[in-house]
Parts: structure tokens; C-alpha cells; sequence
């Protein structure tokens, strides 16, 4: 049986290639979309580019009443989940200056970026327990480590941008205390940097392609029973907090 995989924010993007790649490797896809529409044409990409085994789930990551609506829905599909990759994600606005940063700014992208995924995983985690090789991705960024943003020689160093920066390091304690809490079980959860990807996101100034990116999400999806558990990682490897 295929294993089971749901991505949200998953209709473009880097979402949208880590689904690609995931059926690729013979999972089976659903995609996240908090539009319909949008998810159901990125089905129908995908299906365009031979792949089958690919469903659009309708889910709008900070409507509560729609992460439960869209439990219940995955539930009466399949009855276990074996993947959950909180990949949906706001970059907020500019500038975000400590100093200046404005407590609707900060509200927003905490609600999309953190809070979102605390709800998601915890919807889904009744789905999650029935797999025997349970993974959960938590799509973070670089930009959430307070180890790079102390090292002046790190290259991104100038980039501070205050709400997304700190909603990407309460994402990873997240993940910390996640994977603490089923630390003695075969859930494996980790915080996974794509990099500095050519995205909507960043108006395609990164230097990674979106390939690039999703191959390190689809990483850590797939890995295996003695593979890590509660860690950061990029393409490079494990990365500081």
C-alpha cells in the first residue's frame, strides 16, 4: 500500500514540486489548497505530467473550522496518514524593523506561520498515530536561526526581518517539543530549511531552483526509522538553532 502524504499550502511553489517529487517516489499526494479551484488545477497538472495517485484536499490553515472540516473529510478517504508537511506560509510586510514592526503584522504572520501548523499537526495527529512510520516536516527557514543571526560572517546576516524571522523559531520550538513528546515512538519530526528558493514568496530572487528546494522537504518526509528526530536541517545539513 502507498504511503499517504498531505501538504499544505501545496497548490504552487515549492509545495506544488514537493508534492511532484513525493510522487515520484510513489506516495500517495494530497494537496492542500485553500482555494479549491487552484488545488483542483494543481491536481490536474500534476495528472497532466502522468502521475495519478493525487487528490486536492480543501484547507485554509488559519480557519479552524476548516482544518476540521478538511480532518474529517482525509478521514473518510483513507485511514491513516503517514506524512504532514506544514509547508503553507506569509512572508508578511515591509519593512519589519524591531523597532517599528506593528503588532497586525506580527499577528498575522505568527497565525499562518505558528499558530497554523500547532493546529494543523494536532487535527491530523489522530490520522498520524495509525501509521507505523509517522513523519511530520515543519517547512521553516534559515532565517528562523538564532545561531546565524548572532554570526556576523553568515551570509544573510543583514536580513532581519522581525515577524518572519521569529515565526520561523517558534516554528522550530515546535518542532523541538513535538518531537520531545513522542520521542519514544516512530514519529520522526523535524524542522526543514529549503533555502533561499525562486519563489513567489521572494519575487524569484532566490538562487535555488524550486527543485532544489522541495528535494530537502521530500528528504526528511521520506526518511526512515533510524533517521533523526527533533533537528533542523538544509541542504547542507543540520543547521543551528
Amino acid at each position: 500500500m502507498k504511503k499517504t502524504v498531505l501538504i499544505t499550502g501545496a497548490n504552487k511553489s515549492l509545495g506544488f514540486e514537493t508534492a511532484r517529487q513525493l510522487l515520484q517516489s510513489d506516495y500517495k499526494v494530497f494537496i492542500g489548497s485553500r482555494d479549491r479551484e487552484r488545488g483542483e488545477k494543481a491536481v490536474a497538472d500534476l495528472k497532466a505530467q502522468g502521475f495519478d495517485d493525487v487528490e486536492v484536499l480543501e484547507l485554509e490553515v488559519t480557519d479552524d473550522n476548516s482544518i476540521r472540516k478538511a480532518k474529517a473529510d482525509l478521514e473518510s478517504r483513507i485511514g491513516t496518514l503517514d506524512v504532514l508537511i506544514n509547508n503553507a506560509g506569509i512572508p508578511g510586510t515591509y519593512p519589519q524593523h524591531a523597532s517599528e514592526v506593528t503588532q497586525e503584522n506580527l499577528k498575522n504572520v505568527f497565525e499562518t506561520n505558528f499558530f497554523a501548523p500547532i493546529n494543523v499537526t494536532q487535527a491530523f495527529l489522530p490520522l498520524l498515530r495509525k501509521s507505523t512510520a509517522p513523519r511530520v516536516v515543519n517547512v521553516s527557514s534559515d532565517l528562523g536561526s538564532l545561531d546565524n543571526h548572532s554570526d556576523p560572517n553568515w551570509r544573510h546576516y543583514d536580513v532581519k526581518l522581525t515577524a518572519y524571522c521569529a515565526s520561523k523559531t517558534a516554528l522550530n520550538a515546535f518542532t523541538v517539543m513535538l518531537a520531545y513528546e513522542f520521542k519514544d515512538t516512530d514519529f520522526k519530526i523535524n524542522s526543514v530549511n529549503p533555502g533561499y528558493t525562486a519563489t513567489d514568496f521572494n519575487n524569484h530572487t532566490g538562487y535555488k531552483t524550486v527543485e532544489e528546494g522541495a528535494s530537502v522537504i521530500a528528504k526528511y518526509a521520506m526518511i526512515g526509522n533510524d533517521g533523526p528526530t527533533g533537528k533542523f536541517f538544509s541542504e547542507e545539513g543540520e543547521t543551528g538553532w
